[in-house]
């Protein structure tokens, strides 16, 4: 079978989408099938197969799509410029699709509404897609216009009516539509009218190996002796709510300081996160690792894990500390509470709510016991429910339900 796997979001990334397209291809070629990779260039400059080398750039389809959809022929486009950036670049990958050629594939699987609203209507009809929801775009967006005033971009406003229009037009554009967690299935129907019949719900599976494989290598980070280990491996963005951590944190200096924070990853907030973890005195707890390759290694020498989000669906550093073993402070965001079970594998607080979570990280902190059955219960529940085995089971099913040619 050939399958093409592609997204509107930049790749090679190290993001969640990226590492689950490389996981599913991976399994699906080692079982003979061939799989390509199709996405945005990480300095977005074109659409590229990264796999095949074949690339379109933007530079090339500019000129053509310019004309398209000048204001004369397509004005609402011109209602704001976030719409017409959005719009362009869909554009730019409908053409970069079609000029790649998708009829020789069997099944395109895409990874957010923009890759399948584009290759929806650019696609053959006898080629089926399949189209995977790993978050909610306009729920994060809609977030980040309400958190920042400043960009004039308001409830009913084009921009806002146009990524809740996108989402349910990307949502529903293959024959079926897949979600890792009941959290998101239930956003598609109730949130943008998806009809629930054309979704199926599986959580991702995580390759074990390559994780245990990475964490024998070891790391140059050293943990202080006396201190137990808070680690936080994200992307520092507002989504991610590393602010409600700081603020956590802040709180939990007062309580004890028998601690220390790793925040690992990089993004556009860090400056301003620094400067939050200044202000609060916690220069010497806190500290920022950046981008760093050595994440299942920093793993294995921490103590407690946190993802304190503002939103998310079933992210994979959750499944990564389960799988090390260790007890997971989470937010009761998307699709978190489906991944820890509070009290058992770890410990669930609402979204930014930074004195519960400062209280969850002093219970954990203080009660070793408690602390190391929720690490045991959540590697014990990690190897249950993030089999890469069935999610391929189920990923090939899926395939065939809409007609692939297996």
């Amino acid at each position: 079978m050939k399958i093409l796997l592609a997204t509107y979001w930049l790749i090679p990334h190290v993001g969640g989408v990226w590492k689950y397209m490389l996981q599913i291809q991976q399994r699906l070629e080692a079982m003979g099938h061939q799989v390509d990779l199709l996405g945005n260039s990480p300095d977005y400059s074109k659409f590229h197969i990264v796999n095949r080398g074949q690339e379109m750039s933007k530079t090339v389809l500019r000129p053509l799509i310019s004309a398209k959809l000048a204001a004369d022929h397509a004005p609402e486009l011109h209602q704001d410029p976030l719409i017409y950036s959005y719009e362009e670049d869909r554009y730019f990958m409908e053409l970069s699709a079609a000029y790649f050629g998708l009829g020789g594939y069997d099944v395109i699987h895409t990874q957010d509404i923009f890759a399948a609203r584009a290759l929806e209507r650019v696609k053959p009809a006898h080629v089926p897609l399949v189209a995977q929801v790993h978050g909610s775009v306009s729920l994060e967006l809609h977030n980040h216009f309400r958190q920042n005033p400043q960009l004039g971009i308001q409830e009913h406003s084009p921009a806002w009516k146009y990524f809740k229009s996108i989402e349910y037009h990307g949502a529903s554009s293959g024959q079926l539509t897949i979600t890792s967690t009941q959290w998101q299935k239930n956003t598609l129907v109730h949130g943008f009218g998806i009809s629930e019949h054309r979704i199926e719900v599986f959580p991702y599976g995580l390759e074990s190996e390559p994780f245990w494989q990475n964490a024998q290598k070891g790391t140059d980070v050293q943990k202080p002796p006396g201190k137990k280990v808070i680690i936080v491996p994200a992307r520092l963005a507002s989504v991610k709510g590393i602010d409600v951590l700081i603020s956590a944190l802040g709180m939990l200096k007062y309580m004890r300081d028998d601690w220390v924070c790793w925040i690992v990853g990089e993004g556009e907030k860090r400056e301003e996160l620094q400067q939050q973890t200044a202000g609060l005195s916690l220069q010497n707890d806190v500290v920022f690792m950046g981008e760093r390759h050595d994440v299942p290694a920093l793993l294995m020498q921490s103590d407690i894990f946190v993802h304190s989000c503002i939103q998310d669906n079933q992210p994979f550093s959750v499944m990564e500390a389960q799988i090390a073993g260790l007890p997971a402070c989470v937010s009761n965001a998307g699709g978190l509470p489906e991944m820890v079970e509070h009290g058992i594998t770890g410990l669930v607080s609402p979204v930014r709510d930074p004195l519960t979570l400062a209280r969850h990280l002093h219970l954990l902190l203080e009660n070793d016991q408690f602390r190391l059955m929720l690490g045991r219960n959540a590697a014990n529940f990690a190897r249950e429910h993030w089999s890469m085995d069935q999610m391929i089971e189920k990923l090939l099913n899926a395939y065939a339900k809409v007609g692939a040619r297996i």
